[in-house]
C-alpha cells in the first residue's frame, strides 16, 4: 500500500493533474472577488474551490503515510501545510481575516514546478548575504535622512520635517519616483546646491547599492544550479555503477563456488 501511494505521488500525471488543479483553483479564487461572477456562478466556483481543497487535503494524507517522519523534515512539505491547512480553519469570527489568505494555495505552484523551487531556493540562500547591503543601505539612508532633514527641513517640512519623513521621501527618491520633478527641482529653486546632496544619494543607493542585491541574488542562483548539476551527475554515476556492481558481485559468487567445488 505504501509503495503504491509513493508511486501514485510521485508520478507524472499526478503532479501535472496537481499542477492544472493549483492553476483552476487561482482562476477561481480570482472570479471570486468579481461580484457579478459570484451572483451567478457562486455556487459552482464554491464546488470547485471545496473539490480542490478535499484533492490538496488527501494528497497532504497520502504524503505524511508515505513520509512519516520524513515530511515534517522537508520545507517544502511544511509550507504545502500550513497553507492548505490555513484554508480548512473557520471563515467566521475573529478567523474571519484568514479567508483572505485562501489564496496563499496559489504559491503551491512553487513547490510543483522544480524551475520555481530552484529560484525561491535561491532568494533564501542569498539571504545571509544581503544582510550585510541591508545594513549598509540602513547607514546610507539614516546619514542621508539626518543630513536632509538638517539642510531642507525647516524650508520643506512636509517632505524633510523629521527623520522619518525624511527617510521615507529619500526612500521615494531611491526608487526614481518623480523624484527630480517632484522633489528635487522643487528643493533646487530654494537650495541651487541641493543637487550635490541627491545626485551622489541616489547613485549610492539606486545605482550601487540594490545593483549589489542583484549580484548576490544572481550569485545564489548560480550557486544553486551548479548544486542541482553536481546531483544530477552523481546520480547518474551512481545509477550507471550499479549494474557493474551487481556483475561484480556475480563474478565473486561465482568464483566463490568455483572455489568451494575445487576443494571438494
Amino acid at each position: 500500500m505504501t509503495a503504491l501511494l509513493a508511486r501514485l505521488l510521485a508520478h507524472r500525471s499526478t503532479e501535472r493533474f496537481i499542477l492544472v488543479l493549483i492553476l483552476i483553483n487561482a482562476a477561481v479564487l480570482g472570479l471570486e472577488t468579481e461580484p457579478a461572477i459570484v451572483a451567478r456562478w457562486g455556487g459552482v466556483l464554491q464546488a470547485i474551490d471545496t473539490f480542490a481543497l478535499a484533492v490538496f487535503v488527501l494528497e497532504l494524507a497520502a504524503k505524511i503515510f508515505v513520509q512519516r517522519l520524513r515530511f515534517v523534515r522537508d520545507p517544502w512539505n511544511l509550507f504545502d501545510f500550513v497553507v492548505v491547512g490555513i484554508a480548512l480553519l473557520p471563515a467566521s469570527g475573529p478567523l474571519a481575516v484568514l479567508r483572505a489568505l485562501r489564496v496563499l494555495r496559489v504559491l503551491r505552484l512553487v513547490t510543483v514546478v522544480p524551475s520555481l523551487r530552484r529560484v525561491v531556493g535561491a532568494l533564501l540562500g542569498a539571504l545571509p548575504g544581503m544582510g550585510s547591503i541591508v545594513l549598509l543601505l540602513g547607514l546610507i539612508f539614516y546619514v542621508g535622512a539626518v543630513m536632509a532633514t538638517k539642510l531642507y527641513g525647516p524650508t520643506f517640512p512636509e517632505w524633510f520635517g523629521d527623520v522619518p519623513a525624511s527617510l521615507y521621501t529619500l526612500f521615494q527618491v531611491m526608487t526614481l519616483e518623480s523624484w527630480s520633478m517632484g522633489i528635487v527641482r522643487p528643493v533646487m529653486e530654494v537650495h541651487p546646491q541641493s543637487w550635490l546632496f541627491f545626485v551622489p544619494f541616489i547613485l549610492a543607493t539606486s545605482f550601487t547599492a540594490l545593483n549589489l542585491f542583484i549580484g548576490v541574488v544572481v550569485s545564489a542562483m548560480q550557486s544553486e544550479i551548479d548544486a542541482e548539476r553536481k546531483k544530477t551527475v552523481e546520480d547518474a554515476v551512481s545509477h550507471a555503477e550499479e549494474p557493474l556492481v551487481s556483475e561484480v558481485r556475480a563474478l565473486r559468487e561465482q568464483v566463490a563456488l568455483l572455489a568451494s567445488r575445487l576443494e571438494r
